[in-house]
């Protein structure tokens, strides 16, 4: 509760869950274990020469499940709890902050994760979401402190340039499409034109996408439920865009889990291949409730990547301050407006609240 993970339970992929892994099935390789590094920890010490200091960075470190976003410091005490006793741990570097020269002379930046590197090759700030459609489904934002949830929800991570980044994951995105498409012989695109063909409610049809239980609202065990069903609402157009529509309120759901903390939301940025589908494009904004932002394809984590390392070398240089990275151009992409379609979608979306409320009471308390 103190913005480490709130009361989340560490996923699987979390280096504190696999050190408890060690402990329980391979307990005398545990035993051994002195000091823990992350993968690009070990590169940057392997490209550094192998010095004495090790290091990480704020974004990595708060990915571990041990580290407070809240206190910016170890939590060593579970690092310890999970493997069964201390180990050490590395330094934690600031931003900009260098991890040190190559025995050649080339600067090593502190580096950080995945999400935190698209951020920063996107340009997020302040007032700006993202949106990441995969077969499941993530929104974050920039935040200016880190977020304890209560139910855990939010998990807490640290951004590139200083900031914290509340990450809401959900565990159906596409996929909930791709069933659609398949149960009505059609692909992606064949069910975005299909959708784009019916109106807005889709004829009073609701799908809840929760077709492999769900994260956000906690409902491990459930299905997807699809409401709704009258004679005139039983066409493939109708549950076409029931299908994005259910999709995007979901993840509209998620979005109002960070505005109930606080975040404010004036822009999404809605990356993934889904992102270019017509229907996805002409829905998402009213549905959404802000200006959503479509940019064009582009590796915007290695963009991140080296948008740090040139920061990291600026403020070596004495060029660049180390408390504020540069403005560099925004990304190409589509700008989609609500519009006058704000009004419809806030009563699409009522409709969807309506049918989530009645099959699963309180499920966001």
């Amino acid at each position: 509760e103190d913005g480490t993970y709130g009361r989340e339970r560490p996923g699987a992929a979390q280096p504190v869950a696999k050190l408890r892994w060690l402990a329980r099935h391979e307990p005398e390789a545990a035993r051994r274990v002195a000091e823990v590094l992350q993968p690009h920890d070990w590169l940057a010490w392997q490209l550094l020469g192998r010095p004495p200091r090790r290091t990480t960075d704020r974004g990595d470190a708060s990915g571990t499940g041990y580290w407070s976003a809240a206190t910016e410091s170890w939590r060593a005490d579970l690092a310890e709890l999970a493997l069964g006793h201390p180990v050490k741990l590395p330094e934690v570097l600031g931003p900009a902050e260098p991890a040190g020269h190559t025995p050649e002379g080339l600067l090593i930046s502190a580096g950080t994760g995945e999400t935190m590197a698209a951020a920063f090759g996107l340009g997020v700030g302040q007032g700006d979401a993202v949106v990441s459609l995969g077969a499941s489904g993530s929104v974050f934002s920039v935040h200016h402190q880190a977020l304890a949830e209560p139910t855990g929800m939010i998990t807490s991570l640290a951004d590139a340039t200083g900031m914290h980044l509340p990450v809401v994951h959900t565990l159906n995105a596409v996929r909930a499409l791709r069933g659609a498409a398949d149960l009505l012989g059609t692909s992606l695109e064949g069910l975005s034109e299909l959708a784009l063909t019916s109106t807005p409610g889709s004829h009073g049809l609701v799908l809840l996408p929760y077709l492999e239980g769900e994260r956000t609202p906690d409902l491990p065990h459930t299905a997807g439920t699809l409401a709704g069903l009258r004679r005139e609402s039983m066409k493939p157009e109708h549950l076409a865009r029931a299908a994005f529509e259910g999709m995007l309120c979901g993840l509209a759901d998620a979005l109002d889990v960070l505005r109930g903390r606080g975040v404010s939301v004036g822009r999404v940025f809605l990356l993934g291949p889904a992102a270019g589908l017509p229907a996805v494009q002409a829905i998402a904004p009213a549905l959404l409730g802000a200006q959503v932002v479509v940019p064009e394809p582009a590796d915007y984590t290695a963009l991140g990547a080296a948008r740090q390392a040139a920061w990291a070398l600026g403020v070596a240089q004495g060029t660049l301050s180390p408390q504020q990275p540069p403005m560099w151009p925004a990304p190409a992409g589509r700008v989609l407006e609500p519009g006058e379609e704000l009004a419809v979608g806030q009563a699409v979306r009522q409709q969807y609240v309506t049918v989530r409320e009645q099959t699963h009471p309180g499920a966001f308390g």
